[in-house]
C-alpha cells in the first residue's frame, strides 16, 4: 500500500508585501577594515616617532663608527676607535664617577623630602591646600631659569646668601657655594631638591589618597603604632609611587647638563663634569661629533641596563 504524500499549499504573500531575498555577502574593501582604520590612526604617531628618535637614534649610530668633524662632515668609517678613545679618555671615568655620586644624592634627599612633604599635606585639613600649592610652585619654574636664580643667589658679591650667613654669625666672610667641589655639587642637589620636590610630592599625594581608609583603621583597631602602619602599610601600598618617582630622578640625574652647565660650568678644575657636559665638549668644543657620537651610545645603554635593573627588582618585591 503506497502511501501519498501532502504537500502544503503555497502560501503567496499578502499584496504590497515586498519579497525578502538573501543577497550574497559582499567583502568590504580593505580600507575600511578595523586593520586599516587602526593603521591611519597610528600613522601620525609612528610618522613622528620615525623622524624624531629612530632616524636620530640611527645617525647617532653611524656618528659613533666614523670619523664625523662637526663642520666637515662624514669622512670615513674608523670603527672602534671612537669608543676606545672615550674609554681611555681623560674625563671620561672622572665624570661617571661624579655623576654616579650625584645620581645617589639627589635621588636620595629628593625621594625622602617629597615623601615627607606627601605625609604633612596628606590630610585635609585647612590651610592644607595653601601648602601643596606652595610646594609645588617650584617645580613650575623651567630649570634654566631655576639654575640662573640660584646663580645670582650663590652669588658672594651679589647674592644674598652669603651676606645673610654673615649678618647671624655662620660666616666670617664671604662664602663661596661653587669654589669647592663639595659645596658646588651640595649647592646644585640643594637646587634640585628645591625645583623637583614638590613634583615628586604630587605623585606621592596621588598615591597616598589611593590607600584605602578602612586599611588605616584596621590597623589602629589591632593597637598597631604610627611607625608600624608606615612600616607595614604606607610603605608597601606607596610602591608603585615610589618607582615612578625613582625612575624618573634617576634618569633625570644620569642625564643632567642644564643645572651644571649654568652654576659650574664643569668647574671647580672639571670636578663637577657630567657624562652628559662631556657629550657637549666632544661635540661642540672639541668639534668631534664621532666620538660624542660614541659617548651618547654609551649613555643609552647605560639608561637602558639601569632601566631594565630597577624594573626587575621592582617586579620581585612586587612577586
Amino acid at each position: 500500500m503506497q502511501t501519498k504524500t501532502v504537500r502544503p499549499p503555497a502560501v503567496e504573500p499578502a499584496r504590497g508585501t515586498p519579497r525578502t531575498t538573501t543577497a550574497p555577502s559582499v567583502k568590504a574593501p580593505w580600507w575600511r577594515s578595523r586593520q586599516a582604520k587602526g593603521l591611519a590612526y597610528a600613522a601620525p604617531t609612528a610618522a613622528l616617532v620615525a623622524v624624531l628618535f629612530i632616524w636620530p637614534l640611527l645617525l647617532v649610530g653611524r656618528m659613533s663608527l666614523s670619523d664625523w668633524p662637526l663642520l666637515a662632515g662624514y669622512r670615513e668609517v674608523n670603527a672602534p676607535e671612537n669608543y676606545s678613545d672615550v674609554l681611555d679618555g681623560e674625563l671620561f671615568w672622572p665624570a661617571v664617577r661624579f655623576t654616579l655620586l650625584y645620581t645617589v644624592i639627589a635621588t636620595a634627599l629628593l625621594i625622602g623630602l617629597a615623601l615627607l612633604l606627601a605625609l604633612l599635606v596628606q590630610e585635609n585639613r585647612r590651610g592644607s591646600g595653601f601648602f601643596r600649592t606652595v610646594f609645588f610652585l617650584p617645580s613650575a619654574l623651567g630649570l634654566a631659569s631655576a639654575a640662573l636664580l640660584f646663580y645670582g643667589f650663590y652669588s658672594p658679591g651679589a647674592g644674598p646668601l652669603s651676606d645673610l650667613l654673615q649678618d647671624v654669625g655662620l660666616a666670617d666672610g664671604p662664602v663661596s657655594f661653587l669654589g669647592t667641589p663639595t659645596s658646588a655639587l651640595m649647592s646644585t642637589v640643594f637646587l634640585i631638591v628645591w625645583k623637583f620636590a614638590g613634583f615628586y610630592m604630587l605623585i606621592l599625594l596621588v598615591g597616598l589618597q589611593r590607600i584605602p581608609h578602612e586599611v588605616y583603621e584596621a590597623a589602629r583597631m589591632d593597637g598597631a603604632s604610627r611607625a608600624q602602619v608606615f612600616r607595614s602599610i604606607t610603605l608597601p601600598l606607596l610602591r608603585p609611587s615610589l618607582a615612578l618617582c625613582l625612575l624618573l630622578s634617576v634618569t633625570g640625574s644620569l642625564l643632567a647638563f642644564d643645572q651644571f652647565f649654568i652654576l659650574t660650568k664643569g668647574g671647580p678644575d672639571n670636578a663637577t663634569v657630567t657624562v652628559v657636559q662631556l657629550i657637549y665638549r666632544e661635540a661642540f668644543q672639541k668639534m668631534d661629533l664621532g666620538t660624542a657620537g660614541a659617548l651618547s651610545v654609551i649613555v643609552l645603554l647605560a639608561l637602558l641596563v639601569f632601566n631594565f635593573a630597577q624594573f626587575r627588582g621592582l617586579r620581585g618585591a612586587d612577586e
